[in-house]
């Protein structure tokens, strides 16, 4: 037996979990396997009564209860999108801690949703979706869209962005209709010259936009997976917006649908653990 866990990076709002919760039960229903949400930090400071009675998982308490109860073997699905080193660095750093307390039990890790150089061809179609909903809810043509991701210090995340630009670019393109102008922005970065490898900041560039043409909508791809500060209804995307329509008015900034929500995000799930557990199983044939 093993323990499938659905990790993120954790975050003390409520609905993050809830988010993350929903993705799990959805997954392990479709797998036929009980799917564990389990954040990497953060998520237990969330008071249980926020989270319909249920504290929220964290990954060294997690992994700690299921070694006392003599559980051994671990798959970990990451809910992000690029190399994080989160994933990286932090799970293989605890999971050494681990086995010195516990001696060795087998982990395995499946990739990124988006790994390069290949990519993720369902999760360009997940963007597509959103971008096509939010203009017809709002009633608006999608003209200008800018795809915005969190940001990070490492260029191999954020060329997890700019694959999916491009590959946005060339389907829009497809299209029939008016000249779609498609851009990319960062919500947040590090100062200095050695960051500007993550693009132009979200309020720099929504602010360029207002002031080139204040009456075109823009539509903004929300490269985010769950609800939290950031991209919550009152995080840091809507505060950065809303600052921004506050100074030039008539201008209106359109967030999309989040991806974590989408049922296509659990195809890609799905897909990363059947190659986890292709690559096992080569690899026990090879050992044989």
């Amino acid at each position: 037996m093993r323990d499938i866990l659905l990790i993120d990076n954790g975050s003390k709002r409520a609905d993050s979990t809830l988010s993350l919760r929903r993705i799990a039960s959805s997954l392990a229903e479709r797998l036929g396997e009980t799917v564990h949400p389990v954040s990497l930090l953060h998520s237990d400071r969330i008071p249980p009564s926020e989270l319909h009675g249920q504290p929220a998982d964290t990954f060294e308490s997690f992994l700690r209860r299921r070694l006392d109860e003599d559980a051994r073997r671990f798959l970990i699905l990451p809910l992000f999108f690029g190399p994080s080193r989160a994933i990286s660095d932090y799970v293989p750093e605890r999971v050494a801690t681990l086995q010195d307390d516990f001696g060795p039990f087998e982990v395995r890790i499946a990739r990124a949703l988006c790994p390069l150089p290949e990519g993720e061809p369902d999760l360009v179609e997940i963007l597509l979706e959103r971008i096509r909903e939010s203009a017809a809810e709002q009633g608006v043509a999608p003209r200008r869209i800018l795809l915005v991701d969190h940001g990070s210090p490492i260029p191999a995340v954020t060329e997890v962005r700019r694959w999916l630009a491009r590959q946005l670019a060339r389907r829009l393109a497809d299209d029939s209709g008016p000249r779609v102008e498609l851009g990319e922005a960062v919500m947040e970065r590090r100062p200095g010259a050695e960051y500007d490898f993550n693009g132009e900041l979200l309020e720099d560039r929504l602010r360029a936009l207002a002031t080139q043409d204040v009456s075109t909508p823009v539509i903004l791809s929300m490269l985010f997976l769950s609800p939290g500060r950031h991209a919550g209804p009152s995080g840091d995307i809507a505060e950065i917006c809303h600052s921004v329509e506050r100074d030039h008015p008539g201008f209106r900034v359109h967030p999309s649908a989040l991806v974590g929500g989408h049922p296509r995000l659990l195809d890609i799930l799905t897909a990363r653990l059947a190659e986890t557990d292709a690559a096992s199983t080569a690899r026990t044939d090879h050992e044989a």
